[in-house]
């Protein structure tokens, strides 16, 4: 069973929405293999991929690289992943079936409190991050993680939303008269999402349109 680490934190009508958009995902990735599977979720809010058949181990694969692994133990200098719960003064604390902190000095996205640092990279909550696990020492972001966080700030913003699933920004987006200021929804997490602007889109000026169509956190990505 591969336990994905991305969450599935909504209730109601919501959660069952989300769902059937995980289950989508998961046809779409396995569908031509030769395994049966499940789709559930942990009282922790972590979904669940129960897989058998005789292409299981490339199932697992394809699980694990499109959505991470949430595994019992984290392993010194592997890349992990877990999904950001809080923050404080002292650093990010991530959620990867156990509370991993990566203290300030080992975010290493440049200078500002965790606070400052998590609004100017657009770092909503629950959102999936990758971090390394350090033998004699407290973890790291991944060096991918930073370099991908760097990227957003080169280009031409974004607008970062968690709790909606892809589908359901992109229709907001539309429903606001916005479709033709973005390039695309980019997925990041099952409910984290990435509104990628266009050349001369306003980042923080899209939110403010969009915000109120959306009960959820946003945060705009400004080059």
């Amino acid at each position: 069973m591969v336990v994905l680490a991305t969450k599935c934190y909504v209730a109601g009508d919501a959660r069952e929405r989300t769902m059937d958009s995980l289950r989508s995902q998961v046809q779409n990735l396995l569908g031509d293999l030769d395994v049966t599977y499940d789709v559930g979720v942990r009282d922790d809010d972590f979904p669940t991929v129960p897989v058998e058949g005789p292409d299981e181990t490339i199932a697992r694969n394809l699980l694990r690289e499109e959505f991470g692994e949430i595994t019992p133990h984290l392993t010194a200098g592997e890349v992990h992943v877990g999904t950001l719960e809080r923050w404080d003064d002292d650093g990010f604390y991530l959620d990867a079936g156990q509370t991993v902190q990566i203290p300030s000095a080992e975010i290493g996205l440049g200078p500002g409190s965790p606070e400052q640092i998590r609004t100017r990279f657009g770092l909503v909550q629950h959102l999936p991050l990758r971090f390394v696990p350090q033998e004699d020492g407290p973890a790291r972001l991944a060096d991918e993680e930073r370099d991908r966080l760097f990227e957003w700030t080169r280009g031409t913003g974004r607008v970062n939303v968690n709790s909606a699933t892809r589908a359901e920004v992109r229709a907001t987006v539309n429903r606001a008269g916005h479709a033709q200021d973005i390039v695309t929804v980019e997925r990041l997490g099952l409910l984290e999402q990435s509104i990628v602007c266009k050349e001369g889109t306003d980042p923080p000026g899209l939110l403010s349109s969009i915000g109120s169509y959306l009960s959820a956190e946003l945060l705009a990505v400004v080059p």
